[in-house]
C-alpha cells in the first residue's frame, strides 16, 4: 500500500507509557556495565523493583545494591540469586559465553528471565535455552532493547503501512573505538568477543526487524590476532529483490545511522540510531516531509523491562517484538557470519 502525499506522514508511536506496566521483583546476575544502565533505567522510569542481586563477589554485588537498589539482598553466587523466592524475573546481564548456563540456571529455579543480546553465543544454544523455558511455562526474552523503543515502532510501523513504498534498500551500522584499548572480553574468544555479538547485532537485529526473510547472506571483514572478528560487513539479499547492508566495527567509531529507502521515498535515523533519536520522513529528492523527534531520556532499557513486565503479568511466555523465533533468527544468521569469517569460540 503506498499513501498519497497529502497523507505522508510519520505514524505516532504506539509504545505503552513503561510507568503504567505492573511492577515486578526482579534479580540481577552479573552486576557489570550493562546491568548499571538498566538499573538506573527502570529505577527511575518505571514501577520495577531490584530485590536481588547475584556476583561472583557479595562485595562486588553489595557495592550494586548500595548504588542502585539499596535494601535488595547481595548474593556472591548465582544459585542463591535463583533460588531467592522473593525473585519474579532474573536479568541475566554476564559475558555473551555466560548467558545459556546463567538463563538455564534461573529457568531451573522456575524463574522468568529476561537476557542480554545476543541472547547466547550460537543458535544452538539459543534453542536450548527456548525448549527450557517453554518446558517450564515461564517467560524468556532477549534483551534486544531498542526493538521497544518509540522511534523504532515509528519505523516499523512507517514501513508496514507503505508509506515509503516497497523497500528496496536498508543501511545500518555500528562502529565504536573499542579494540584494543576496551573492554577484554571483546577481545576474547573465550568470552565470545569481537564486534558482531556485541555491535553488530545492532543493525542485523534492526534490518531483520524490517524484513521476514533473507534469501542470502555474505559477510567479509577482518579478524585479530586472537581470532575474533574486529570489523565486518553483511550483505542481506530478500526474495523480491530488496539489499540490506548492516556494518560494524570495534576498531573506530562511525556515524551509527540508518536508512531504509522504497520506492516513494526513504526513512532515515540520525545517529545513534538504536538510541532515542531523530526519524525523518523524505521524498526520494530529499525533501523533508515528516519527523518525529524521541521524547528527552537519559535512560532507554526501562522499555524492554516494562514490557516484559506486562508480558508476565498477562500470563505470555514471549513478546511478539523481539519472540523466540526472530532471535533464533538472528542468532542463525550470526552463525552464518562467523562462519563465513571464520570465528569460532572454545567449545562450540
Amino acid at each position: 500500500m503506498t499513501r498519497t502525499s497529502g497523507d505522508r506522514r510519520l505514524p505516532a508511536p504506539s509504545t505503552p507509557d513503561p510507568q503504567e506496566a505492573p511492577g515486578l521483583a526482579w534479580g540481577v546476575i552479573a552486576p557489570g556495565g550493562i546491568a548499571r544502565t538498566f538499573a538506573s533505567a527502570i529505577g527511575a522510569e518505571t514501577q520495577q523493583r531490584i530485590v536481588a542481586v547475584g556476583s561472583r563477589s557479595v562485595e562486588r554485588a553489595q557495592t550494586f545494591v548500595d548504588e542502585f537498589a539499596p535494601g535488595a539482598t547481595a548474593y556472591g553466587s548465582y544459585d542463591a540469586l535463583v533460588a531467592d523466592s522473593s525473585v519474579d524475573v532474573v536479568y541475566v546481564a554476564s559475558p555473551h559465553s555466560e548467558h545459556r548456563d546463567h538463563a538455564l540456571a534461573a529457568i531451573r529455579a522456575g524463574k522468568h528471565v529476561l537476557v542480554e543480546k545476543a541472547f547466547t553465543r550460537n543458535a544452538a544454544e539459543a534453542r536450548e535455552v527456548f525448549d527450557a523455558a517453554r518446558e517450564a511455562g515461564v517467560f524468556c526474552m532477549e534483551a534486544m532493547w531498542s526493538r521497544f523503543l518509540p522511534h523504532y515502532d515509528v519505523v516499523r510501523r512507517a514501513v508496514a503501512s507503505g508509506l515509503i513504498g516497497d523497500v528496496k534498500w536498508i543501511a545500518a551500522d555500528h562502529g565504536q573505538a573499542l579494540f584494543p584499548g576496551g573492554p577484554q572480553r571483546l577481545s576474547d574468544p573465550a568470552l565470545a568477543g569481537g564486534a558482531l555479538l556485541d555491535l553488530g547485532i545492532y543493525p542485523l537485529s534492526f534490518a531483520a526487524m524490517l524484513v521476514p526473510e533473507f534469501s542470502s547472506v555474505t559477510a567479509r571483514g577482518t579478524l585479530t590476532d586472537q581470532g575474533v572478528d574486529e570489523s565486518e560487513v553483511i550483505v542481506l539479499t530478500t526474495p523480491d529483490g530488496a539489499v540490506a547492508t548492516a556494518s560494524t566495527t570495534m576498531a573506530t567509531q562511525t556515524p551509527n545511522t540508518a536508512v531504509v529507502a522504497g520506492t516513494h521515498g526513504r526513512v532515515e535515523i540520525d545517529g545513534w540510531f538504536y538510541f532515542p533519536t531523530r526519524v525523518r520522513l523524505l521524498s526520494n529528492d530529499g525533501e523533508l516531509i515528516d519527523e518525529y523527534r524521541s521524547p528527552d531520556t537519559i535512560h532507554a532499557l526501562h522499555y524492554e523491562a516494562a514490557e516484559v513486565a506486562r508480558r508476565i503479568t498477562a500470563g505470555e511466555s514471549e513478546s511478539p517484538l523481539m519472540s523466540h523465533a526472530e532471535t533464533l533468527r538472528i542468532m542463525e544468521l550470526m552463525d552464518d557470519v562467523r562462519r563465513q569469517l571464520g570465528v569460532t569460540y572454545p567449545g562450540e
